[in-house]
């Protein structure tokens, strides 16, 4: 094991600048992209944001433990998918579900309403040409200047990455379902 020294110097950037909104993408095949969303959105409420989440796989059927609590304190939870692909009798049924959801979320963005909106799997949609990316990309570089915006999902579009702030790519270390267990309440949803 090597031996890590504490940090002497500041390793921050000189000239830093604040910023009246930012772009977070929130991407890689490991464990935590939602979960990162979500804790921001408690960062937000905690500065008294409006905070908006909407769910582009996840549909109204799903008991997730942080749509509870997050309804609780005001976010407006919108979970609009049709569910996992796999699971699916008629993907283009899905694919429009998928479609309207998109307006839903462009709307939401566009209008100002909110200080933050979390397009929960977003990546999915464009990755599988379900709608088109530049729809995204337009969305969110329009937006309000004060909305900041957090999308989460696997294989995020280059054109995504290309204009957020911040882009995150989670690690798939090692994983419980890897060995057969099955998704845990409280800790996977």
């Amino acid at each position: 094991m090597t031996e890590h020294q504490a940090p002497t110097e500041d390793p921050r950037p000189s000239g830093l600048r604040n910023a009246e909104s930012l772009v977070v993408v929130l991407t890689g095949n490991g464990k935590g992209k939602s979960s990162s969303a979500f804790g921001m959105v408690m960062r937000g409420l905690a500065r008294q944001w409006k905070v908006a989440v909407v769910q582009f796989i996840k549909s109204g059927d799903w008991a997730v433990g942080e749509q509870r609590i997050c309804e609780s304190l005001g976010v407006t939870w919108l979970s609009l998918g049709a569910g996992f692909t796999w699971d699916s009798n008629d993907l283009e049924h899905d694919k429009a579900v998928a479609r309207a959801a998109w307006s839903t979320a462009a709307d939401l963005i566009a209008t100002g309403d909110f200080d933050l909106v979390v397009l929960d799997e977003i990546t999915y949609l464009p990755t599988w040409n379900w709608i088109d990316v530049s729809s995204v990309v337009d969305s969110i570089t329009s937006r309000p200047p004060h909305v900041n915006v957090i999308c989460t999902g696997r294989d995020a579009p280059d054109e995504l990455i290309a204009i957020a702030d911040t882009v995150t790519s989670m690690t798939n270390v090692k994983h419980a379902y890897d060995s057969g267990i099955a998704a845990k309440r409280g800790i996977d949803y």
